[in-house]
């Protein structure tokens, strides 16, 4: 591997280039490749424009620069966690994009003179509080209440030695997949492993600092017998919710009677011995591996300034970061993992790229959004709008476009010539069963355009067949056209019986708006910047796509039916016109 180039040769070669040197005198100057000193002047420029981008990544990245210069250190840890007590869903995999897009702000801003690593966090070692609805055998997790979810069987299967390590995995193969760069931790291993230990005695030496701040925020009841530490029980191995009876901070141990055999057991804190009480567990963890930023949802608020009180009650400074709206089902009601509402991330790559799904997560982070099915297709074609406009932007747009955040320095080029709401209207105008059917109608319309040509529209043509099947098709709901609505469909159809086979969008959406120019169509407040005419109300294209296609919108009649051809076009109005003979 050939080593990497000086930093100071970089900034001689940017300041060459700067001063009015091509790059390839620059890097024939100083010995290094024209495509290297390309690549560093790029760089350079991006880090000036970051400095000003209003993009919500660097807003949040300039956040720890201000900590930086406050307390500086040689890396920043960014941390995410994850609590598999139900199988990962997509605000879990939202946090860590959100978070991986902070952290690549920061390295611009930075201009990676700052080392920066990403913590993925499970919380593995929570007791199982409740069985999760979304899973088989029921009855025998039953039987594993209270005891850590890496000491519970998996559900689904015996491939692995426990539900937590399960659940782990599957979070990881998608994580895998997208290529986020972080590292995988996990709660039981670290604190089985004594990583956490030197802060679990520092937890124990300031135990009545951390109860103050603890006990204000809690119930009568629960004020009784809490205790930042839950001992893990060594007879039925439960992660246990008792008071403590006494503390040895020189010994590093806590005394507490046992619920089942009523005996009073002495324990280290050390060692996976106990585990703490998670808002505690959080500040703990921050304090142990020197967190810089971790972002939360919104209903973690107080959570958030419980933690930090703690995390300074230990002599630290707890991380930045920020609260994210909450995601909701198609009935306004928050995610939950337990519950299995909304989308799993199997789900939406069933329908839809994983670079929609980053688009989704990168909109609007502070907006409370509807995260279920019918938000798939326009996330995906918006994705493609936004990856062609890259092309043609000056860099400050770049930096606030979602594609420039979803892929760091790596970004694809577009080679979708298809919407997916084409491909949509595509297989629901021809009932397709399969992906050749489709590429029958897109070899037609784009020749030389092939599966192999064109691998990401063929993975769009399978997501479209499977969202129609699932979601458009049980929703088709013909209706009969009116005898006026009959009449503007015929002369629809002997309008386009008068085109070529290859006419074009335009051709065919001339068509499609002469004959809309008819009362009760007719819509004299609008004029065709085009040619002058009057305009076409929307009652005319919503007939189209309730008559032709049981739908209650669809694309561009003209691009649609360049596509799928004018002949089956026409074959197609024939077909509603005898359907409502």
């Amino acid at each position: 591997m050939r080593k990497p180039y000086p930093r100071d040769l970089r900034r001689r070669v940017i300041d060459a280039v700067e001063a009015g040197a091509s790059r390839r005198n620059a890097a024939d100057t100083f010995g290094v490749s024209p495509s290297s000193a390309g690549r560093w002047v790029e760089r350079w420029h991006e880090h000036q424009a970051a400095k000003d981008s209003a993009a919500w990544p660097f807003e949040e990245a300039r956040k720890i620069l201000a900590r930086l210069k406050r307390s500086p250190k040689d890396t920043v840890i960014f941390e995410t966690g994850y609590g598999p007590s139900g199988l990962p869903h997509i605000g879990t995999f939202g946090e860590v994009a959100r978070t991986t897009m902070v952290r690549h702000a920061f390295r611009v801003l930075t201009d990676d003179k700052v080392e920066t690593r990403l913590i993925v966090f499970s919380d593995d070692m929570d007791g199982l509080r409740k069985v999760p609805d979304n899973v088989p055998n029921k009855e025998m997790l039953a039987a594993y209440l209270d005891k850590p979810l890496t000491e519970v069987p998996d559900p689904f299967s015996s491939g692995y030695r426990s539900f937590g390590e399960a659940n782990n995995a599957r979070l990881q193969e998608f994580l895998d997949h997208f290529g986020f760069d972080y590292e995988f931790a996990s709660s039981t291993k670290y604190y089985k492993t004594g990583r956490f230990n030197a802060t679990l005695r520092k937890i124990l030496a300031n135990y009545d600092r951390v109860m103050d701040i603890v006990l204000p925020t809690l119930g009568a009841e629960r004020r009784a017998t809490y205790s930042p530490f839950l001992p893990i029980s060594p007879t039925s191995g439960k992660v246990l919710q008792v008071p403590m009876l006494s503390r040895d901070v020189k010994r590093g141990t806590v005394t507490y009677r046992d619920p089942d055999t009523g005996e009073v057991v002495e324990t280290s804190v050390t060692g996976g011995r106990v585990k703490c009480q998670w808002k505690v567990d959080w500040a703990m963890r921050w304090v142990a591996l020197g967190v810089d930023y971790e972002m939360a949802g919104k209903d973690l608020i107080d959570s958030v300034q419980l933690s930090g009180e703690i995390c300074r009650a230990l002599g630290a400074v707890p991380p930045e970061g920020f609260n994210y709206e909450l995601f909701l089902d198609e009935h306004g009601q928050k995610i939950s993992k337990s519950r299995g509402n909304g989308l799993t991330i199997d789900e939406w790559l069933r329908y839809a790229s994983p670079e929609s799904l980053a688009l989704f997560m990168y909109r609007e982070p502070k907006a409370a959004k509807r995260l279920y099915f019918d938000v798939i297709p326009r996330h995906v074609d918006e994705y493609q709008q936004y990856l062609r406009a890259y092309r043609q932007q000056d860099l400050k747009q770049r930096l606030g476009n979602p594609v420039w955040h979803i892929h760091p320095r790596k970004l694809p080029k577009p080679e979708i010539p298809i919407p997916f709401s084409m491909l949509l209207t595509l297989v629901s105008a021809s009932n397709a069963e399969n992906a050749e059917t489709l590429w029958g109608f897109i070899r037609r319309y784009r020749p030389g355009v092939t599966p192999r040509t064109h691998p990401k529209l063929d993975a769009l043509v399978r997501y479209a067949i499977h969202y129609f099947h699932d979601f458009v098709l049980p929703q088709k709901k013909f209706r009969a056209p009116t005898e006026v609505e009959r009449a503007a469909l015929i002369d629809l159809r002997d309008g386009l019986a008068q085109l070529p086979a290859n006419a074009t969008a335009e051709e065919i959406q001339d068509v499609v708006y002469e004959v809309g120019r008819r009362e009760p169509f007719l819509d004299r407040r609008k004029t065709n910047p085009k040619d002058g005419k009057p305009g076409v109300s929307l009652d005319w294209f919503n007939m189209l796509y309730e008559v032709l296609f049981g739908q209650q919108k669809g694309p561009r009649f003209g691009s649609f039916a360049a596509v799928y051809g004018v002949e089956n076009t026409i074959a197609m109005i024939d077909g509603a016109l005898a359907r409502s003979a």
